[in-house]
């Protein structure tokens, strides 16, 4: 009898819930497996996961709302694994396949759908990868290159993707064109590595003089110190003989903008990735009207980009740039590295 009930005992893993807004409101906890996989459901074992700056709102009370704690979401948008199981009408994947889940699990490809939640995974609808295992249609998964570990792998669904559509999702750049990207955050390391392997020219800007010799040693031609606040596009300018950059990959929002707007040349493109100061005020309307600038704000991108990005990064061996990787119980610890720390790419979690 004993014996018997061992086995009809239910399997737990661990997870992690946020309980209440602020980091510390992490909790790891143990819960019931998911169910065995249905129709299309595929049941992937998650080996590691990333984080992001979206991630980071998710634990500010009122940023994203709190459905993340009512709903009993468990958060992190980015996560890569195996496949442990599948349903009886999986086509896409197979048991023992190395695995990412998309951001968006309903942008495939074309234009954003009108039901995208533009915040994605592990918000609203779905858990997110801060887990052991989860349940997902075979329709979120990408496969992952061949040579990249579940650590690297983790580091592409959100920052990867987005720096991908940021160059080519709308307006695809070209050889010879030149492109700014702006610090070391994971979406401007990866932005950088892909226009370099596009053909392109690379100017990086960075608030740590202490970074240039890393942003050079990582592909930059051109590298400025913009420590000293405004007035840096003076320095893009003389780069580029006065014309200004073809791309600017934008992820620090307004209170750059006017320096992001002067070093753009006529007609050149912004894309705008993301709002990491919070300023709403910033009144565009004359200056980028008169310039002629074109807008595209990216929303991470779908499917078919992720699967266009891990083609090239297979093609040229592209490795992820991984500041550093915290274990599956030091989750409170790699959010406050990724807040205060001085990180070059991305902070990952490894769930042993």
């Amino acid at each position: 009898m004993e014996s018997m009930n061992n086995e009809t005992k239910t399997k737990t893993m661990k997870t992690y819930h946020l309980k209440y807004f602020g980091i510390e409101g992490l909790q790891q906890v143990e819960e019931a497996e998911p169910s065995t996989p249905v129709g299309r459901q595929v049941l992937m074992r998650v080996c590691a996961s990333s984080l992001n700056f979206k991630d980071l709102l998710t634990l500010k009370k009122g940023i994203l709302g709190e459905e993340i704690i009512r709903d009993g979401r468990f958060p992190l948008c980015d996560g890569a694994g195996e496949v442990v199981a599948v349903g009886p009408d999986v086509t896409r994947v197979k048991p023992g396949d190395r695995v990412a889940a998309i951001f968006h699990w309903d942008w495939i490809a074309g234009p954003i759908p009108d039901s995208l939640q533009m915040f994605g995974r592990g918000i609203k609808g779905n858990d997110g990868m801060l887990t052991e295992l989860t349940l997902l249609d075979e329709s979120e998964l990408v496969h992952l290159p061949k040579h990249l570990s579940f650590e690297e792998g983790a580091t592409l669904p959100c920052a990867g993707v987005t720096a991908w559509a940021a160059l080519f999702g709308d307006i695809p750049l070209i050889p010879g064109e030149d492109v700014l990207v702006q610090g070391t955050g994971g979406v401007s390391v990866f932005a950088l590595q892909f226009a370099k392997i596009s053909g392109a020219r690379v100017i990086a800007t960075t608030t740590s003089p202490a970074k240039m010799e890393t942003l050079r040693a990582l592909g930059a031609d051109v590298v400025i110190d913009t420590s000293q606040g405004a007035g840096w596009h003076k320095q893009v300018l003389a780069a580029t003989n006065g014309r200004g950059v073809d791309v600017t990959v934008d992820v620090v929002g307004p209170s750059n903008w006017n320096d992001t707007v002067s070093l753009t040349r006529e007609n050149g493109r912004i894309s705008m990735v993301g709002a990491m100061d919070l300023v709403n005020d910033y009144n565009m309307d004359l200056k980028f009207m008169m310039r002629g600038l074109h807008l595209h704000p990216t929303r991470v991108g779908s499917r078919l980009h992720f699967e266009q990005m891990n083609r090239a990064i297979e093609y040229h061996g592209i490795h992820p740039v991984i500041d550093c990787i915290f274990n599956f119980d030091k989750v409170r610890a790699a959010f406050e590295h990724f807040e205060h720390g001085k990180r070059v790419g991305k902070v990952v979690i490894r769930h042993d």
